[in-house]
């Protein structure tokens, strides 16, 4: 935990070290650490030297020790000790109790002069390094000579070193080294090491940018052929200086432009980004997103890849329809290993294309779809990123219906060859193309029958099930899908085959046993003896059945919806019967009388496959008896089938209509959802008429657009701190956490900041006695993965005075955190420690959770996949529920987890009395919630009950959830 103290406690010293605490080491006593400095070898000095340092960034009260350093340290000649003296320079307290710098302090100075004179570069430039670090006139004062000295050294060491000691000087204190720009000028129009010309530009950048400006107008034509370094520096002087000179902007253009064929990635990359800064003209702004496709195709880096093509994808937002054109070049992409690279850079194509480039796109993506079916080395990889296009190609016919035929004809040549996932979701594109465009139909109902008996996976056939049984309409049709049904069946009836098999099987040994071994062996008889209620014993007899090899009946050689069957998938088997039952009843419709005797043959052998579904679900043959459903619906189907006669418009309507009726409902309904998210996305990002315009040039020097400000430094900066969310005085006071009581001798406040990665606590301690309150210091201690780095400095209270300590606190995880800790001070007098316990600061995993989007294929894949569940039971009081349904109770659940509803809209539609329904979200960190809600309000009168299943893959989230689902419950019912 990284903690700066400010307010009206003693001054405090600048420091720029941060060391881990050895908690496994015993802090040493003064008295030993004085013989070790003052007698001790080197080794023992560096030693004792080193605990110092660590004990007084720790806090520890170090101050008697500065004399024996000075006395039997400085004047040492061994390297090891010159480095720990400058440490310790930087850390020691200069000052005394009245804020005025020690006397002692003038020996440092001498030292360091005689450091600054060294005839060794190395302890010379180190020196100068900590001058940078120097904050105190009185001590800077005498060293400006030789600093200045430095400049003119033979090694570039020393000279870097100085450049950076004189431009931090001059920025603290410019009255030292009030010509500082003009020598810093002069070094870099004569220097030749192209570091030290980096250091003097950046100081120039910084503190003189006419000056810098000016070299650059000499200099332009050789940007090109710096190294990494400059080039770096030149872009940041042009950063920061295109709004102060706007009658230079050409020559900062032409040099950007030139260094977007620099060698260096970073130079590309930042040129790139300042292009775009300093220009909205279309010719700028494809040449940053070329530049940005570039380093995405021949970084080998995938951090870096992604992280450019997140900058390509903001450029994309900001600068709507200007790249399109680059759309195949992005493509090449593709060409990267990294599944999450290919997503990405997927992921904006998907955005950038148009009907110009649609199908120069969706060929390319043919290409690489053919070229997983073809690359049989990685199959695991080839699987994902073959998933990957699927569904990009997916979208793309989504978007754009006139290439929606041209990728049916693609999915169906080739989803024999896919694996289990692709093809499923290849079928699910396909019945949505056979809904919403008719004339494609009868073709995609030809081209499944075809290549029907190359199927193996039970999803995938039941996709084509359910597209041949709701779009085979005409006689002829029906007639070449059931022939196509017939062969995947098989013999009929079922299991008649499969008897013969294991009756061929158990016929084989018997006949090797000999003639007298080969009768028949009947069940085993076995009897067991039993107490009756009376207490008389006795013999109960039964048989038992000896068990079916299954393994004798070769299952894989079998017709593909004959195995799917025997491998005990019942969910295939009631929609085999349930597709049986549409043929029938749309021939008997369609041909009429004159093909009656046809359509009873259908009828009777539809009745006879559904009756040996059955039979194999009862039978010895499957490892899992049929569930209750999948019998309870076939059945339905054989009874329907049985009534056809007099219930023919009723049977029709709900077997045929209904379904149409629903799925029809259910694809608007994705188009309508999609459309709204369009419509709030172009809502959010709408500029009204009469919005003023803002003219960057025309705007003060700390109001410019959001366009340039948005690759500034400082607004970095202001991103990772937290800063430029710009939040407004009343919603901070909400954040506020009270640490201690009113009553006690120190009040303390937090205001607790969440920003992404970690926890900015600001704290105001307040002193209500009337003595001074000594070696204050806040002890933090964390529940949960939340991690401190560094234990705060402790520091003194004048009475009724406050002081603010700002700490940082890391998170590493999704999980409700706890930090605790209490205040420790010293009183007036000797030994007079007082401590004041803190309450809890909760860290809300709210901060941290994002609603999300998924498909049903991910969500029943992960919630497999996931260990972790919680289930949380749901009831509400009868008053409670009285003006509430089970649609706005889900809604109060969603708002109060800050997740997303999978279910679609119009499955939620309509009045019932159970609602079940899919809620997905995901955390910053990339980690995945899943829950699904399943409540009951059989009666208007009646109070809401069910229950919540919460699955993650770490235990933290999902009891994290069940807590804030239990909460607003009770919320609720209060």
């Amino acid at each position: 935990m990284m903690a700066t103290v400010t307010g009206q406690a003693a001054p405090a010293d600048a420091c720029f070290m941060l060391i881990h605490p050895r908690l496994d080491l015993e802090t040493p006593n003064l008295q030993t650490l004085k013989r070790n400095l003052e007698r001790g070898t080197d080794a023992i000095k560096a030693e004792a030297l080193q605990q110092v340092i660590s004990g007084t960034l720790q806090g520890e009260n170090y101050e008697p020790l500065l004399m024996h350093i000075i006395r039997f340290v400085m004047p040492t000649r061994n390297k090891t000790l010159k480095k720990l003296l400058l440490l310790y320079w930087e850390v020691c307290p200069k000052y005394d109790g009245d804020g005025k710098l020690k006397q002692e302090t003038i020996l440092i100075c001498n030292a360091l002069l005689n450091d600054l004179q060294h005839p060794n570069e190395y302890i010379r430039g180190s020196t100068l390094r900590f001058l940078c670090k120097l904050r105190e006139a009185e001590l800077l004062e005498p060293l400006i000579g030789p600093t200045r000295e430095c400049l003119a050294h033979r090694h570039a060491y020393v000279r870097k070193n100085a450049v950076e000691a004189i431009a931090s000087i001059y920025r603290t204190l410019p009255h030292l080294i009030p010509d500082a720009p003009e020598l810093i000028g002069g070094v870099l129009q004569t220097e030749a090491d192209m570091t030290c010309r980096r250091n003097a530009l950046g100081m120039l950048t910084h503190s003189a940018p006419g000056v810098a400006v000016q070299w650059l107008k000499e200099s332009a034509q050789l940007v090109g052929g710096f190294e990494e370094l400059l080039q770096l520096a030149v872009i940041d002087l042009i950063r920061r200086a295109a709004r102060d000179f706007p009658g230079e902007k050409a020559l900062f253009i032409r040099c950007i432009f030139e260094l977007l064929g620099a060698a260096a990635s970073a130079v590309k990359y930042e040129a790139a980004a300042t292009l775009v800064a300093l220009s909205s003209n279309p010719a700028a702004v494809k040449a940053a997103a070329a530049c940005y496709i570039a380093l995405a195709t021949k970084e080998s880096d995938n951090n870096v890849r992604i992280i450019v093509l997140e900058r390509l994808d903001r450029l994309r937002a900001r600068h709507e329809g200007i790249v399109d054109d680059l759309v195949m070049d992005l493509l090449r992409v593709l060409a990267a290993p990294d599944l999450d690279v290919r997503r990405k850079a997927l992921g904006i194509v998907m955005k950038l294309t148009s009907r110009r480039n649609v199908d120069d796109v969706v060929a390319m993506l043919k290409k690489e779809l053919a070229k997983t079916v073809a690359d049989a080395a990685d199959y695991d990889a080839s699987l994902d990123y073959r998933l990957l296009l699927i569904q990009t190609i997916h979208s793309c016919a989504s978007q754009f219906p006139e290439v929606a035929a041209s990728v049916v004809e693609l999915f169906l040549d080739s989803i024999a060859e896919f694996g289990a996932s692709s093809a499923t979701d290849a079928i699910v594109f396909i019945r949505e193309v056979a809904e919403k465009f008719p004339d494609l139909r009868q073709g995609i109902v030809s081209h499944l029958v075809s290549s029907f008996l190359d199927f193996k996976a039970g999803k995938v056939m039941r996709g084509a099930l359910w597209i041949l049984g709701e779009y085979a309409e005409t006689p002829d049709e029906i007639r070449q899908v059931w022939a196509r049904l017939r062969e995947a069946i098989g013999e009929l009836p079922l299991l008649a085959a499969e008897q013969r098999e294991l009756d061929a099987a158990a016929a084989a040994p018997s006949a090797a046993e000999g003639p007298e071994k080969s009768e028949p062996r009947a069940p085993a008889a076995s009897a067991s003896r039993r107490i009756l209620p009376d207490g008389t014993y006795a013999t109960e007899s039964s048989l038992t059945a000896k068990a079916v090899d299954v393994s004798a009946l070769k299952l894989d050689s079998k017709p593909p919806l004959r195995a799917v069957l025997l491998h005990s998938d019942f969910f295939t088997g009631t929609v085999l019967a349930s597709t049986l039952t549409k043929l029938v009843l749309r021939f008997a419709r369609a041909a009429g009388a004159d093909d009656e005797q046809q359509a009873n043959s259908l009828r009777a052998e539809a009745i006879l496959i559904m009756a040996g579904v059955i039979r194999i679900g009862h039978s010895a043959f499957v490892a899992t008896p049929i569930d209750e459903d999948s019998y309870d619906r076939v059945l339905a189907c054989i009874r329907a089938l049985e009534y056809m006669d007099e219930d023919s418009e009723v049977l029709t309507e709900a077997f045929i209509a209904d379904t149409q009726r629903a799925f029809s409902r259910l694809v608007k309904g994705e188009v309508k959802r999609a459309a709204e998210e369009e419509r709030q996305h172009n809502d959010e990002n709408a500029v009204q008429v009469d919005d003023a315009i803002e003219f960057r040039l025309l705007a003060a020097a700390k109001g410019a657009g959001a366009e340039s400000a948005e690759d500034t430094l400082e607004h970095d900066i202001e991103l990772a701190t937290g800063e430029a969310e710009g939040r407004a005085a009343v919603s901070k006071l909400d954040s506020v956490v009270q640490l201690t009581g009113f009553s006690d001798a120190v009040y303390a406040e937090a205001y607790v900041n969440v920003n992404q990665y970690d926890i900015l606590l600001d704290i105001m301690v307040v002193n209500q006695t009337n003595a001074t309150l000594r070696n204050l210091s806040i002890e933090f201690s964390t529940l949960g993965d939340l991690k401190l780095v560094e234990k705060p400095t402790s520091y003194n209270v004048a009475p009724y005075s406050f002081s603010s300590v700002k700490a940082s606190i890391k998170v590493s995880s999704t999980e409700t955190g706890v930090i605790f800790g209490t205040i420790v001070y010293d009183g007036p007098s000797v030994n007079d420690s007082h401590s004041i316990v803190l309450n809890d600061i909760h860290v809300d995993i709210m901060e941290y959770i994002r609603p999300a989007r998924c498909d049903e294929a991910q969500f029943h894949s992960m919630w497999t996949e996931f260990e972790w569940e919680n289930k949380v039971n749901m009831s509400t009081t009868k008053e409670a529920a009285e003006n509430l349904d089970l649609r706005a109770y889900l809604q109060h659940i969603m708002k109060a987890t800050n997740m997303a509803c999978l279910t679609p809209e119009n499955a939620l539609a309509g009045d019932c009395g159970f609602l079940s329904a899919n809620l997905y979200a995901r955390s910053i960190f990339g980690e995945d919630a899943l829950a699904n809600i399943s409540i009951e309000k059989p009666t208007d009168d009646s109070p809401i009950t069910g229950h919540i299943r919460i699955r993650a893959k770490t235990q933290g989230i999902a009891l994290s959830l069940g807590d804030k689902i239990s909460a607003a419950k009770v919320s609720l019912s209060d």
